[in-house]
């Protein structure tokens, strides 16, 4: 398959309350007044105008300051924002290791949240019952898993949602600051599961403030500032950039 990420033009607007929930006197006052702000409210624009394409091979590293915009440049390939504006065009299934276990519902039990999950990622209930075994041992939870997961504690619930992203067979895949969860054995098989998944994959996209990681595991850098393309290109130079930048405002 001939993976490809295309942006054309996107823009992600949020919009900000200044006071979400104005009390009744608040209200009373404003209606009274004839004040029809009753919420005052102000919009920003997390991406603005993002055009880039991503192509098989590529390993893209998103870097910039808390608030740049990685994250949600993640989420909208992703689907989980739609773009205010502009276009994307996405060929080959993805792969997301971000929020890991957003999706679970805490009253059903940790085998059901493995076919929910899997069906959040694309996958038939069939294939996530040839994966159901696998997820099983990796998790480590097979004495856990008929239990809801509103019990497990916080390892336990990283471990299983870890174990199902990892199970699949990623074309895109995404990386948002996931590199390690649970204990420090658990730790070590999923930084090396990691690592099998990049290999595999057709095209990665990687979010990291551990520079070393991203100049390790990428071959292209993008450089985001208050949800603008900075720079795209080769990692040192960069990486360069963005210290400068770091260094500017220190």
């Amino acid at each position: 398959m001939n993976t490809f990420i295309q942006l054309d033009q996107v823009s992600v607007k949020f919009r900000i309350y200044h006071n979400p929930s104005p009390s009744l006197k608040d209200t009373a006052v404003n209606l009274l007044t004839g004040n029809k702000k009753l919420n005052d409210f102000r919009d920003f624009f997390a991406l603005h105008d993002i055009t880039l394409k991503i192509n098989p091979g590529d390993r893209v590293g998103l870097i910039g300051l808390n608030g740049a915009g990685k994250s949600t440049l993640l989420k909208t390939i992703s689907g989980i924002y739609r773009p205010h504006q502009g276009k994307i065009s996405i060929n080959g299934r993805i792969t997301p290791l971000m929020e890991l276990g957003a999706g679970f519902d805490p009253e059903q039990t940790g085998r059901k949240n493995i076919y929910l999950n899997g069906a959040l990622l694309g996958f038939s209930p069939a294939e996530m019952q040839e994966k159901e075994r696998e997820i099983s041992e990796f998790s480590e939870l097979d004495d856990f898993l008929d239990l809801p997961v509103k019990y497990y504690s916080s390892g336990m619930y990283g471990r299983l949602a870890f174990s199902i992203a990892a199970a699949t067979e990623p074309e895109i895949l995404m990386i948002d600051e996931v590199f390690a969860t649970g204990d420090g054995h658990f730790v070590e098989k999923s930084t090396q599961r990691i690592q099998q998944m990049v290999e595999k994959s057709s095209i990665l996209i990687v979010v990291s403030h551990a520079i070393g990681q991203i100049r390790r595991l990428c071959n292209r850098v993008i450089f985001l500032d208050h949800g603008n393309i900075i720079n795209d290109g080769a990692p040192d130079v960069v990486i360069d950039q963005y210290m400068q930048k770091i260094a500017s405002i220190k």
